[in-house]
């Protein structure tokens, strides 16, 4: 696991982030199978229980204040091992709903902690879904999703957990709405061998999926030097973008992850 800047561990066996006395984060909200069979290729598959743990509002005591005035919240996630069927443990896709604090959606910008993650990603989740990205992340990759668009996660190696830590707007929320009624996004991840294949929905008109590594984002002045959360100590306006999209409106047109 790489430093995420705020000395922040877990336990695999357990599913939980460990905090000591200079960090702070809840206790783990669990996502169970029965959860998200919603989205499921296959709503019946079997699996393991706990798919994943997640710790929204987590970072370093002396922050705390800073993070509040900036409208900034780091949640962190862990990823079971294993297969849902057919189908890699991940999550079941959303889009950011408006947050009342910038009356509109929000991004989400991922650091890859522990593993190999996919981030999933399409420009709506209406019938016509847009261009569609799977971006394959190792660890220390950075993964930024623009506002608006709906998105899932997916743990890329089912012989190992996966962790990542995200950086999201304090009010934020999900909405679920047409991906349930499109039965999930437009194409459910298939694990092949050690590989994961993607396969198209059939509730959505066709898109060919572009599948890519993440690029650097030069355009959002990150430094690539340091973890997330230490750059956000360096300079606590950094991730305005995140809280505030509109402050960058050019930026997120023709967006490629």
């Amino acid at each position: 696991m790489i430093n995420n800047g705020m000395d922040l561990t877990f336990d695999l066996e357990s599913m939980e982030f460990i905090y000591n006395q200079d960090n702070f984060g809840p206790k783990t909200e669990k996502r169970h199978l029965d959860d998200v069979r919603a989205t499921l290729r296959d709503p019946q598959a079997s699996g393991p229980d706990i798919l994943y743990s997640i710790a929204m509002d987590v970072g370093m005591n002396q922050d705390k204040e800073m993070l509040i005035k900036q409208n900034l919240l780091y949640g962190a996630c862990l990823y079971n091992k294993g297969q849902v069927g057919d189908e890699p443990v991940r999550s079941q896709g959303h889009i950011h709903f408006q947050s009342p604090s910038c009356q509109c959606s929000t991004g989400e910008l991922y650091e890859i902690w522990h593993g190999k993650a996919i981030v999933f990603m399409q420009e709506k989740a209406t019938d016509h879904p847009g261009r569609i990205f799977a971006i394959e992340g190792k660890v220390g990759d950075v993964i930024l999703v623009p506002p608006e668009w709906a998105h899932y996660t997916v743990n890329a190696d089912i012989e190992q957990p996966m962790a990542f830590g995200a950086w999201c707007v304090r009010d934020y929320g999900f909405d679920y709405k047409e991906v349930k009624e499109h039965r999930g996004l437009a194409y459910y991840p298939i694990v092949n061998g050690s590989d994961i294949d993607f396969i198209p929905n059939p509730h959505y008109h066709q898109v060919d999926i572009i599948r890519k590594s993440p690029r650097k984002y030069t355009e959002f002045d990150l430094d690539y030097s340091k973890s997330l959360y230490e750059q956000f100590q360096d300079d606590p306006t950094r991730f305005d973008f995140i809280p505030n999209p509109s402050l960058v409106e050019d930026l997120w047109e023709n967006f490629i992850p």
